[in-house]
């Protein structure tokens, strides 16, 4: 499409809500979560965020040596020289670091009292594998933690074709991103911060997708600038939603999927049963789940 599209955008921009400057990981400390682990993690050091990894158990007492071993992570991807002081993560890299239990039976109920008391910008949250190993996932915890939060979250499936972090050596990878847009919810918000995304990740230019799924007259109105970091293009099929959005997240070879999602009063009570909660359950990368503004 053009630099400049005709179309306009419903929202003013400076309605979209701060940029991400905390960031919150529950893990379930199993291998399933890793993945997850690692995009929390590289979120918070490329917006020097505050990151808070949280587990949820029977009891508060900790047990440290079954947390992701974040300095060992750090070395591994070269950022930290070997044997590195806790004090470095902060004062190298820049990320205060905060490892909690915090004692429940239900993670999901633990998890939304916590960002109750603490709210954050971004939940990062594992979605179940393919092999079911881990724990937490089953019975959608990490779909009921999005969704009694408020929060916006990036849902990370643990066995993904396709990611933005690679575990190994924190490389960025984000060559493709898809939006689904129609009337409603307002996609202003999802679009702003999925082009601050393709600004700060990856190393070469990103092409952002904006899909619609539906005739062309039902098209919504939006504003799409590119940039010296992403190139909007626009995209309609036609068929059922949640099946054309994981068609077209394939043709493009989506590295994430950017869904925008109802108001922030309410944002996530809908997502039972709704196409975002469809899509995340067969989306073979990352889903970033984005509230509406609440300036609409």
């Amino acid at each position: 499409m053009d630099n400049e599209s005709e179309l306009q955008l419903s929202m003013p921009i400076d309605n979209v809500p701060p940029f991400i400057g905390s960031v919150v990981h529950p893990t379930d400390l199993s291998p399933a979560s890793e993945r997850a682990f690692a995009h929390a993690l590289a979120v918070a050091l490329v917006r020097r965020a505050r990151l808070v990894i949280l587990h949820v158990a029977a009891n508060d007492r900790p047990d440290w040596g079954e947390f992701p071993a974040v300095r060992a992570t750090l070395e591994r991807w070269g950022l930290l020289g070997p044997g590195s002081s806790r004090d470095a993560v902060f004062e190298q890299l820049g990320v205060k670091l905060t490892k909690r239990t915090i004692s429940g039976s239900s993670p999901a109920r633990a998890v939304v009292n916590y960002l109750d008391e603490a709210p954050a910008d971004l939940l990062v949250v594992a979605t179940e594998g393919r092999d079911g190993s881990a724990r937490w996932l089953h019975g959608s915890v990490a779909e009921a933690m999005a969704r009694r939060s408020r929060t916006m979250t990036l849902f990370v499936p643990a066995q993904a074709d396709r990611s933005l972090v690679s575990l190994a050596d924190g490389s960025l990878t984000l060559n493709n991103l898809l939006i689904p847009v129609d009337r409603t919810p307002d996609a202003a918000a999802a679009i702003e911060f999925a082009r601050r995304v393709a600004e700060i990740g990856g190393d070469g230019k990103a092409t952002i997708s904006l899909l619609h799924v539906g005739p062309e007259t039902d098209m919504p109105r939006v504003q799409a600038v590119n940039g010296d970091r992403w190139t909007f293009s626009l995209m309609r099929r036609e068929g059922e939603p949640v099946a054309e959005i994981l068609a077209a997240a394939e043709l493009v070879g989506a590295d994430l999927i950017v869904m925008p999602t109802a108001g922030r009063a309410g944002v996530f009570e809908v997502l039972r049963g709704s196409t975002t909660e469809r899509v995340l359950r067969q989306a073979r990368c990352p889903l970033l789940a984005v509230p509406a503004s609440s300036g609409t």
